[in-house]
């Protein structure tokens, strides 16, 4: 392969954006699975702290997994676009920095909470769980929306806003879009991995959420296919919304498969959506368009991009191949008998 007569800088474009979409799609039923937790794991028949580490023992072996993609996706857009991560991180940072805290928080709760033996001990570390996937599900919408809408870059490529700017109205509602989208994605991964009563509520929930984010998301979609129109934006999109019809479909008739492999294509069509509406920029700029950061201005040398794409040749694939490997070794369902010292229910 020469990679001499690539465009290197428009590879890595690609690239990066692989690595956000399997970071959306892997992580993103993992928020989904902490937000559910008052929705499925509170008070009443069945709904007790067995129910609740059923629910979390679901994404117990793969959920530090799959938030390794978001560490490999930050190190190759600093090394690829240096240009594009100093404004962005900058531009970010409050934002950016809750989203890693909560992240931390969450990752805290799930080594901790089996530890202690007291309701309380677990109530307050199950709150931080759902604290600790909702706020990244929807700040991870925002700051999206935010790169694809453009912010305010002057000449020297620094956001001159503030943190309150990027809570405009695309940008919200970004942020609730990636919020619903992840919660019905996380309730459908629950019905698929789960038995019982809390399988049947998980599949309700999954179809309840999922008519509301079908509204939300088809907003979302139809803004910004007008605001950057090209016949893939409005292509792309258009699958992501027939992808999230598909899975809503296929959970009312119990086809939790299909309607977790649908799911996963919503957020795969609409994360890639925002690529394509983004591309040829990577940070548009609202003050001048000759502020913006584009592919061509952002990314590394020629020299750097090549060591990174032979690295990467190698790498992806050995990584996918061990992801694809640990969902295999776990993936059978987690039943209440499963659960140490939880009763046997018929």
């Amino acid at each position: 392969m020469d990679l001499a007569t690539l465009d290197l800088p428009t590879l890595w474009f690609g690239i990066i954006a692989f690595l956000f979409v399997g970071y959306f799609v892997l992580d993103g039923f993992d928020f989904g699975v902490g937000m559910s937790l008052p929705f499925l794991g509170g008070v009443g028949k069945n709904r007790d702290d067995v129910t609740r580490r059923q629910i979390i023992n679901t994404i117990g072996p793969v959920w530090d997994l799959n938030e390794t993609w978001l560490i490999v996706a930050g190190a190759c857009l600093f090394a690829s676009f240096p240009e594009w991560y100093a404004s962005l991180f900058s531009g970010f940072y409050l934002a950016l920095l809750i989203i890693l805290l909560t992240l931390i928080m969450r990752g805290v709760s799930f080594e901790y909470r089996h530890q202690g033996k007291s309701e309380k001990w677990k109530a307050g570390f199950d709150r931080m769980i759902v604290i600790g996937s909702a706020a990244p599900a929807f700040l991870w919408g925002v700051a999206f929306a935010n790169i694809v809408q453009g912010v305010a870059l002057d000449e020297r490529h620094v956001f001159i806003g503030t943190v309150f700017d990027l809570f405009n109205g695309y940008g919200v509602l970004g942020g609730l879009t990636t919020l619903l989208l992840f919660f019905t994605h996380g309730a459908t991964f629950i019905a698929l991995k789960t038995d019982g009563q809390l399988r049947s509520d998980a599949r309700r929930l999954a179809f309840r959420a999922g008519v509301v984010t079908l509204v939300v998301a088809a907003v979302f979609l139809v803004w910004t296919v007008v605001a950057h129109f090209s016949i893939a934006v409005l292509v792309l999109a258009v699958l992501a919304a027939v992808s999230l019809v598909l899975s809503i479909g296929a959970n009312l008739r119990g086809r939790e498969g299909w309607a977790f492999t649908f799911g996963a294509a919503t957020t795969l069509f609409a994360v890639v959506t925002l690529f394509a509406a983004l591309f040829p920029n990577v940070l548009p700029s609202t003050i001048d368009p000759a502020f913006s950061l584009t592919i061509a201005n952002a990314s590394s040398t020629q020299y750097t991009l090549t060591i990174m794409s032979w690295t990467a040749l190698v790498a992806l694939p050995l990584v996918m191949l061990y992801q694809g490997w640990t969902y295999w070794i776990f993936r059978k369902r987690v039943t209440r008998a499963s659960i140490e010292g939880a009763p046997v229910h018929a």
